[in-house]
């Protein structure tokens, strides 16, 4: 089994906007070789630091937010218009 980096990388970021606080900054307890990646595509400062959260780019920051809504979320429900039943 080969295992894709950038579809972890994409979780990551998605877990990231999970944990965000102070803006952008994020809890780094996720996999440091993820980390590590999306500091070198420039999406986070590097993690190599005493804190224990990393600063995420703007860029960084809005790509974590889409992958969080694209791996993370529902579909809004269809409203109810008119008292008709939703269509199926």
């Amino acid at each position: 089994m080969e295992i894709d980096t950038d579809k972890i990388d994409e979780a990551v970021l998605g877990l990231l906007w999970l944990t965000l606080h102070e803006e952008r900054r994020a809890w780094k307890g996720l996999d440091w070789n993820a980390l590590d990646r999306l500091h070198e595509k420039g999406l986070i400062a590097n993690p190599a630091n005493k804190a224990k959260s990393v600063v995420l780019t703007d860029e960084g920051l809005r790509r974590a937010e889409e992958q969080f809504r694209a791996l993370f979320t529902r579909p809004a429900p269809r409203a109810m218009s008119a008292g008709r039943a939703p269509k199926k």
